[in-house]
């Protein structure tokens, strides 16, 4: 009977709780090309296309008047705030204080700015939980460029899992980013349509 109940109680301390870095070694490798998100305990993995990377382009060789080639990335993983979030935005502006985790990976608190390329098959990750996802970890700046429709979306002014301000234009218009951490203006006018 004590085997039994030793048993019980080593099972019970035991977790089968999936975590980020174990749903993530599951993945591995990733076929080239592809980029692989875990929202909310989802795994998505959508292909990479040239219209996408050449917005992301735009974004990196203008953020580069302002953040040093170190403090950007793209398609890098981030750890978030709530359920098994592991995402990689398209393009991430960091701090320069920032600085790589115990596992070797950048802290989401570091984040100055982030922007995401809309894909068909993850545009309601991008407008939805990944929106709330960021606001929630305190993103301060966070832009939408949206190929499909012509349009793009800034997002500041983090509170809770929300952004209280939102402004929406359609591509060729700048987006003025001078009174945010990010201190300067964008322009959109060579963002690529589908």
């Amino acid at each position: 009977m004590t085997v039994v109940e030793t048993d019980r109680i080593e099972m019970a301390d035991s977790s089968d709780e999936r975590t980020l870095d174990m749903m993530f070694e599951w993945l591995e490798p990733t076929p080239e090309g592809f980029k692989v998100e875990i929202v909310e305990g989802n795994i998505y993995m959508s292909p990479q296309r040239d219209i996408h990377w050449r917005i992301i382009l735009a974004l990196i060789r203008q953020l580069l008047s302002r953040y040093g080639e170190e403090q950007l990335t793209s398609d890098v993983r981030f750890d978030f705030p709530g359920r098994l979030n592991g995402l990689a935005p398209d393009v991430v502006a960091l701090a320069e204080d920032a600085a790589h985790d115990a596992k070797g990976r950048y802290r989401y608190q570091d984040i100055e700015f982030v922007a995401e390329v809309i894909s068909k098959d993850t545009a309601a990750n991008d407008y939805g939980p990944k929106k709330a996802t960021y606001a929630t970890a305190g993103v301060p700046v966070y832009v939408i460029a949206d190929p499909y429709t012509g349009t793009w979306h800034l997002h500041t002014l983090p509170k809770d899992d929300e952004y209280r301000s939102v402004l929406s234009l359609d591509f060729g218009t700048p987006i003025d980013l001078t009174d945010t951490v990010v201190g300067l203006t964008l322009r959109t006018d060579t963002f690529p349509r589908d």
